[in-house]
């Protein structure tokens, strides 16, 4: 009787999965803001038009607009002291500085950076989307009745009822498997995870 010999080819069945390099830094990605981009055009445009036309009224000998000459006279009258210029001066800065805000910041809150894998590619997921896939992981864990993730830019929230076993054993098994399921996302981020188990509610209370 001869013996088998040993499979030297076989992989052991607890191999861990290679991870792909990264290849650069994961940036988040930039609103286009079309909407206020061409409204601020558009403004814009429509007073440089009527200022050309007016001066080029003048220039030719011709009166000028009478909305300007009545702004002309108006600011005459009035001083800087005044609360009617204060508020029109204090909307002018606010508008100035929303335009400032929205042109040195991204954008694109709901986007969340993926992990740069390839040079040249940038892969993004919605907070929706990561929210539902951990919600999905969260209710593989044994004993969960009931769960609701919700995904922010820095931080995983999930709320689970358990109908069964202790909640330490559960809270610990969720840990674990959104961990797990965060590092499969693939986020370029790090995220806080925090996690809140309670049992269902008995006789208009909660159960901790």
């Amino acid at each position: 009787m001869t013996s088998r010999p040993p499979d030297l080819h076989k992989e052991p069945a607890s191999a861990p999965v290679a991870r792909a390099p990264r290849h650069g830094t994961a940036r988040r990605f930039w609103s286009a803001r079309r909407v206020p981009a061409a409204l601020t055009a558009f403004v814009l445009l429509g007073a440089a038009v009527l200022f050309l036309y007016d001066v080029a009224a003048v220039r030719a000998h011709r009166p000028g607009m009478e909305w300007r000459r009545s702004l002309a006279d108006a600011l005459a009258r009035h001083t800087l002291d005044e609360p009617v210029v204060t508020a029109a001066a204090v909307t002018a800065v606010a508008l100035g500085v929303l335009l400032l805000a929205l042109a040195a910041t991204p954008g694109l809150r709901g986007l969340l950076p993926m992990r740069a894998v390839a040079p040249g590619v940038r892969a993004g997921l919605t907070r929706k989307a990561a929210a539902l896939v951990l919600r999905d992981r969260a209710m593989e864990v044994s004993g969960i009745q009931s769960a609701r993730a919700a995904v922010s830019r820095t931080r995983v929230t999930v709320r689970a009822t358990s109908h069964f076993r202790p909640l330490e054993e559960v809270r610990a098994d969720l840990d674990h498997v959104l961990a797990v399921g965060l590092d499969e996302l693939g986020l370029a981020r790090e995220m806080q995870v925090h996690v809140k188990v309670t049992r269902p509610t008995k006789e208009g209370g909660r159960v901790r």
